[in-house]
């Protein structure tokens, strides 16, 4: 059992880089959660003589908290809501809630040539020189779960369900994709982009990918 007390630490990779990271970083600064944050530059020595004693998947993010180790982002999620949300990360409906969830997953599992075709860049701002009909099909599916979430959901606020949840987390490195790669949106995108890039804890991880250099060409030179 993990005293209530205990501060999480959150280990990630290079803001700039790291999708995966941004995840439950946003989903806990956002709520104001308090943890610390271990950043292990991506494609370094550094990080191959360190991830071992961190994450026993041998990737980022994971999540520390006394003697529990949680390797994934949306497990990292969950466990924040259960323990320090009270539920908050999740819509209060139950349907609703089955929805978000279905999303979520969705993005977690899915979408891997839109990933290789857009890698995660957040200082890039540059058209895709080319992408396949695959990649444009995956775009255009985001899109639409986007744009039936605002329909059923809107209502109560200005994200997927309404108020920020784990879905929006979930979909936050895509909102920034989507910007890096100058993607045309169309006006309900683009009004939850908007919401979604004037966040705090958003616009704070961006501050951060700007200033933290650490380039890796391998990734800013792919489209």
């Amino acid at each position: 059992m993990t005293d209530n007390a205990v501060k999480p630490t959150l280990v990630i990779g290079n803001k700039n880089y790291s999708s995966w990271s941004l995840r439950p970083w946003l989903l806990m600064r956002h709520h104001g959660v308090a943890f610390d944050e271990v950043r292990l530059p991506l494609d370094t020595p550094e990080f191959a003589s360190d991830i071992a004693r961190w994450s026993p998947s041998g990737r980022v993010p994971v999540l520390h908290r006394g003697d529990l180790v949680v390797w994934d982002s949306l497990a990292i999620c969950e466990y924040v809501n259960e323990t320090f949300l009270d539920g908050r990360g999740w819509p209060a409906d139950r349907e609703v809630r089955a929805t978000a969830r279905a999303v979520s997953a969705e993005m977690h599992s899915g979408f891997q040539t839109l990933r290789e075709a857009l890698p995660f860049n957040c200082r890039r701002r540059a058209p895709v020189n080319a992408m396949s009909g695959e990649a444009r099909g995956e775009i255009e599916r985001i899109m639409r779960i986007w744009r039936e979430c605002r329909a059923r959901y809107g209502a109560a606020g200005p994200f997927l369900f309404g108020a920020f949840t784990i879905a929006d987390a979930m979909y936050a490195p895509v909102v920034l994709r989507f910007r890096s790669y100058v993607v045309a949106l169309g006006a309900v995108e683009r009004t939850y982009s908007d919401a979604m890039l004037a966040l705090p804890a958003l616009g704070e991880w961006l501050a951060a990918a700007e200033a933290e250099g650490m380039p890796l060409p391998k990734y800013d030179k792919i489209a």
